[in-house]
C-alpha cells in the first residue's frame, strides 16, 4: 500500500472566519454549548471566567489596542508570558484586528528574544511581570520604543500599563462602537493567524504562519476523531492547563481545542510537579494532557502516593515520544483512566494522530491519523513502505501551515507544492492504522518537547579555545526524552593538558553551552548516531 488515510472529513470548515470569531462568536454543529460551564480557572486564585466575560474582555481589549497602540492588519503582536487566564483574550484580541499573534518562551534570554522580535517584525510586546525586564532589554535591543511593551498581569509597582487596565477602563466607559476584522469567503485559508516558532528541519528557529482555516480544521479534525467518547469526555469535564501556551501543543490542544469541547481549562502558570498534584486534587482535575518527564514524575515520584488521582479519566501525552513501558506504568498508577499518545509538529497547526479517547491502541503507538490526514512512509531508496515497514513520514493535511514566515528557502526544503509536508521523523504503519514514531531522521533534539538544533551547539563549542571540530548528536534519556552529547576533537595543546586532567576542559565546555548559543557546522551526524543508538540499546539490554 503506498498511501495512508485518517476517517473522512465529513466535516465544514469554515474559511471565512478568524479564529477569534471561530472561538467566541460561531456555534460549529460540533461544538457543544458552553452554557454556564466556566471556560477558564485561575488555578492560585479560583477565578473562574464564563464565555460572556472571555468575549467581553477580548472586545475590550481589542478595541483599546486598536486606539491606543494603532494595531492593525497583518501586524504582529508578541506575547510573552507564562500560563495566563488573560492569554486567550489578548491573542483573539490581536486576531480581532487583523493582526497576527506570535508566543515566545517565557524563558527566553533578551538575544532570544530580539531574535524572535525581529523575525517576526512584531510591534507589541505584551509581557508579564515576571518577565518584563527581559522584554524592556529585548525592545531596546531590538529598537522598539520603551512604550511598546505592556504587561499581561496586574502589578502595581511596576510603572507599565497592563491589560488589565486596558480591559477594565475599556468596559468602564461603556464602548460598544468594536467592529471586528472579518474575513471574505476563502480568506481565512491564505490570511496568517499565528507565528509559532520552530526549528524545522535544520537550523536556526523559524517561525511557521499558520492559518485561520488551518488552525479551526484542526481543531474540528480532533472533534471527530474522538465524536461520540461521551463516557471519556463531556462538557464540564476539568482538564489541567500544564502545557505552554506559547508552544503548539498548548496553544492548539488547550487553549483552543478544550475551549471548543466546552470544557473547563485550569490555568497554572509555571509548572511545578508537586504543586500540579495539589491542583489536580483541588480541582478534580479528569484530563491532564503532558510531555513524557511529567508521566515519568507521575510514575516514579514518591509524592504521588499521598494524592488521589481518581477522577482522572484521560492522560495524554505529546511532544515527544512516550515509550511502550512509560506508557504502561502511567496505566498502572491511574488504572481506571484512559492513557495515550498524539504526535503533530508545528508545520502541521496542531496534531496528525492521537490515540482516540473511545478506543485503546497498542503502547507506545502515537495514535491514529486526523480524520482528513494522508501519509506516505519514504524507504531511503525513495520507494513507499506498506504495512509494518518503517520509512520517514509524509504528511497532507486540512491544517497544513502555510510555510515558514517570510523565509520561502526553508519552506521550499520542507513543503512541496502538492501539499505534501516532510516530517523528518521514521516512522511504521499496521494494518489496524495504529502508528508508531521510530527514530528521527531530522536533524533535532527534543528536550522535553522542545526542539534544539545540533548545529547551533556545534558552532558555539566551536568558538571554545581547546576545541577543533565537533559533532552533537541526541542521545535517548527516560526524563526528557533526549538530550545533546557533544563528541569533541580537542586541540594538540588541550589533548595534552587533558591526559594529567580532563575535568577543567569538560567544565569549561559546559559552562560555554549554558551561557551562550550561536550557530555554525555541520558533520556526518547520522554515523554517531548510530553509534549512540547501538551503545544505548547494548546498555539496556544489559
Amino acid at each position: 500500500m503506498s498511501e495512508f488515510s485518517g476517517a473522512p472529513l465529513d466535516a465544514h470548515i469554515p474559511d471565512d472566519l478568524t479564529v477569534a470569531e471561530f472561538m467566541l462568536e460561531y456555534q460549529h454543529p460540533l461544538r457543544p454549548a458552553q452554557g454556564t460551564i466556566p471556560c477558564l480557572i485561575e488555578d492560585a486564585t479560583g477565578r473562574a471566567v464564563s464565555l460572556e466575560e472571555l468575549r467581553e474582555r477580548t472586545f475590550a481589549l481589542a478595541q483599546s489596542l486598536r486606539a491606543k497602540y494603532n494595531i492593525g492588519e497583518k501586524q504582529v503582536v508578541l506575547l510573552f508570558s507564562p500560563n495566563h487566564v488573560d492569554y486567550p483574550a489578548a491573542l483573539w484580541a490581536s486576531q480581532y484586528l487583523g493582526a497576527i499573534f506570535t508566543g515566545a518562551n517565557p524563558s527566553s534570554t533578551p538575544p532570544e528574544l530580539v531574535y524572535q522580535l525581529k523575525l517576526t517584525e512584531a510591534t507589541l510586546i505584551i509581557a508579564h511581570s515576571s518577565t518584563l525586564e527581559t522584554a524592556a532589554k529585548a525592545a531596546n535591543m531590538a529598537g522598539l520604543p520603551s512604550d511598546r511593551v505592556i504587561i499581561l498581569d496586574s502589578d502595581p509597582g511596576l510603572d507599565v500599563i497592563s491589560v488589565a487596565t486596558l480591559i477594565s477602563d475599556e468596559i468602564s466607559c461603556g464602548s460598544k462602537s468594536f467592529v471586528p476584522r472579518r474575513l471574505r469567503p476563502g480568506e481565512g485559508k491564505t490570511t496568517v493567524a499565528a507565528i509559532c516558532m520552530s526549528s524545522g528541519t535544520t537550523g536556526q528557529p523559524k517561525g511557521v504562519a499558520m492559518s485561520h482555516t488551518a488552525i479551526i480544521a484542526n481543531l474540528i479534525q480532533l472533534t471527530l476523531l474522538n465524536h461520540g467518547a461521551h463516557e471519556f469526555w463531556c462538557p464540564g469535564d476539568v482538564v489541567l492547563a500544564v502545557l505552554p501556551f506559547f508552544h503548539v501543543a498548548g496553544l492548539i490542544f488547550n487553549i483552543h481545542w478544550m475551549l471548543f469541547c466546552a470544557t473547563t481549562l485550569v490555568v497554572i502558570p509555571k509548572f511545578e510537579f508537586v504543586g500540579m498534584l495539589n491542583s489536580i486534587v483541588r480541582h478534580g482535575i479528569q484530563h491532564l494532557m503532558m510531555v513524557p518527564p511529567i508521566a515519568l514524575a507521575l510514575c516514579k515520584h514518591p509524592a504521588v502516593k499521598k494524592y488521589d488521582l481518581s477522577r482522572i479519566k484521560f492522560l495524554g501525552s505529546g511532544a515527544a515520544p512516550m515509550t511502550s513501558e512509560l506508557q504502561n506504568q502511567l496505566s498502572q498508577v491511574c488504572p481506571q483512566a484512559k492513557v495515550g499518545q498524539a504526535y503533530g509538529l508545528t508545520e502541521t497547526a496542531g496534531l496528525i494522530t492521537m490515540t482516540p479517547i473511545f478506543r485503546p491502541c497498542s503502547p507506545g503507538s502515537v495514535g491514529m491519523l486526523l480524520p482528513g490526514t494522508q501519509a506516505r512512509l519514504v524507504k531511503s531508496d525513495g520507494s513507499l513502505a506498506g504495512y509494518d515497514e518503517p520509512g520517514e513520514l509524509v504528511i497532507k493535511t486540512p491544517s497544513m501551515s502555510l510555510g515558514y514566515y517570510k523565509n520561502p528557502e526553508a519552506s521550499a526544503e520542507t513543503f512541496s507544492n502538492d501539499g505534501w509536508l516532510r516530517t523528518g521523523d521514521e516512522a511504521k504503519i499496521s494494518k489496524n492504522g495504529e502508528i508508531w514514531i521510530t527514530d528521527r531522521l531530522k536533524e533535532l533534539i527534543k528536550v522535553q518537547g522542545f526542539q534544539a538544533s545540533p548545529a547551533e551547539l556545534e558552532g558555539l563549542i566551536l568558538n571554545h579555545p581547546d576545541v577543533s571540530d565537533t559533532c552533537v548528536v541526541g542521545v535517548p534519556d527516560e526524563r526528557s526524552g533526549e538530550v545533546p552529547r557533544a563528541f569533541v576533537v580537542l586541540t594538540e595543546a588541550a589533548q595534552n593538558r587533558a591526559k594529567i586532567d580532563p575535568e577543567p576542559i569538560k567544565a569549561s565546555i559546559q559552562k560555554l553551552v549554558a551561557d551562550n548559543k550561536n550557530a555554525s557546522g555541520k558533520i556526518l551526524r547520522r554515523i554517531l548516531r548510530e553509534q549512540v543508538k547501538e551503545e544505548y540499546q547494548t546498555k539496556a539490554k544489559l
